[in-house]
């Protein structure tokens, strides 16, 4: 089991699309991945999740988390292999592990929280809440969006993650992450 969360070793520059649900996370992603002609890995739990709710009418409960998270590693270390100098990641466990303790109690997996502090990344870039909601099968939180960012954004603070805030528009937010993205690169 740990070796499925585990994060494989490489000398890639890793960033996160990392914030609240319907902030343009995936729609960045892609865009960002297009900009440097490299993969981007999707968010696991969109994929599990819809198909739980398909089969079942259920969302995700505590159970489900274990098996989101390998998933996302999986796909994450599998495009590591393909690629020779940045990996897009929409996601990683430390947002799985902030929705775990946010919807959860405050609980999260002990094997979960070991790897979402352990896996590390270049450079996170959390998505502000300033584009519109977009209900779907599993968004579940439209009111709770101001509550939700500060979460996110208090996690990378107390985990101390190299991060940068993204607000406006998709031009200007495809910008400031190319900028940033292009500044680890001349360090």
């Amino acid at each position: 089991m740990e070796e499925k969360l585990k994060q494989e070793p490489s000398d890639i520059i890793k960033v996160v699309v990392f914030g609240p649900e319907s902030t343009g996370k995936t729609t960045l992603s892609r865009e960002l991945a297009q900009h440097y002609n490299t993969h981007w890995v999707p968010e696991y739990a969109r994929e599990y999740l819809q198909n739980k709710w398909d089969r079942e009418k259920k969302v995700c409960e505590p159970h489900d988390l274990l098996p989101i998270a390998e998933g996302q590693m999986k796909m994450e270390n599998d495009l590591t292999k393909k690629v020779t100098n940045l990996l897009v990641c929409d996601t990683d466990l430390l947002e799985t592990k902030v929705y775990s303790e946010a919807y959860y109690v405050g609980y999260c997996d002990p094997l979960l929280e070991k790897y979402a502090l352990e896996n590390s990344y270049d450079l996170y870039l959390l998505t502000y809440i300033d584009v519109p909601w977009v209900a779907d099968d599993l968004r579940d939180k439209p009111n709770e969006r101001e509550r939700m960012y500060q979460y996110f954004k208090d996690t990378l603070k107390r985990y101390d993650r190299n991060f940068t805030i993204l607000k406006g528009g998709k031009n200007e937010r495809l910008a400031k992450a190319i900028e940033h993205i292009d500044q680890l690169w001349k360090n």
